[in-house]
């Protein structure tokens, strides 16, 4: 296995859509177990092909088991997720690995996590999606698998799709919080390259 480049905004490849893989083999397979690595190694907990300048229809995640909670509904009825109270983010990997990933199910309630991407560094916003999601998706084996998420891995799941459809978690919020979301990457960007 090996390390790949996180590439981050503004990088065109952010917006293109990927393409559905059309055969899964060793190829597809060692793409999965290099982005999983990489997802680790940059402490994520999900990554889309996208986000290593590849555009295939691929995902890899990883929320570990208990590390949040619902924390109640706001006055719109909409759930907040934040950690655990339980507070142990466990070390037992949960890594799922998907080709061709599709949602084909999405609840009416709604909930909100504060969300981050490896490609928009140090940015976080409030993103509102479906509480519940089902996801039809294929395994790095070649089966197909109908998997249901829900709190934060409901959210992760939807976000990395969104990457495989060129949206980013920065697209559900309003212009002004989103331009200066991409202002201070940019702004830090040049930064790093000065120096």
């Amino acid at each position: 296995m090996s390390l790949m480049d996180v590439i981050i905004v503004p990088d065109p490849v952010l917006r293109q859509e990927a393409k559905v893989v059309e055969t899964i083999n060793d190829d597809v397979a060692a793409i999965l177990d290099n982005m999983a690595e990489t997802m680790y190694e940059s402490n994520g907990i999900g990554l889309a092909a996208n986000q290593v300048a590849l555009l295939k229809r691929v995902l890899v995640m990883d929320v570990p088991k208990g590390c949040w909670e619902y924390k109640g509904k706001d006055r719109h009825g909409i759930m907040q997720i934040g950690p655990s109270s339980q507070a142990k983010e466990q070390e037992t990997q949960n890594l799922l690995q998907m080709v061709n990933p599709e949602i084909v199910q999405a609840s009416e309630l709604r909930s909100v996590y504060s969300e981050g991407c490896l490609s928009i560094p140090g940015q976080y916003a409030e993103v509102e999606r479906p509480a519940k999601v089902t996801v039809k998706y294929i395994d790095k084996h070649g089966k197909e698998q109908v998997s249901d998420f829900e709190g934060l891995d409901s959210h992760c799941v939807q976000h990395e799709i969104d990457h495989l459809n060129g949206v980013l978690f920065v697209d559900y919020l309003s212009r002004l919080k989103r331009n200066t979301i991409l202002r201070k990457v940019e702004k830090a960007n040049k930064h790093t390259q000065l120096l």
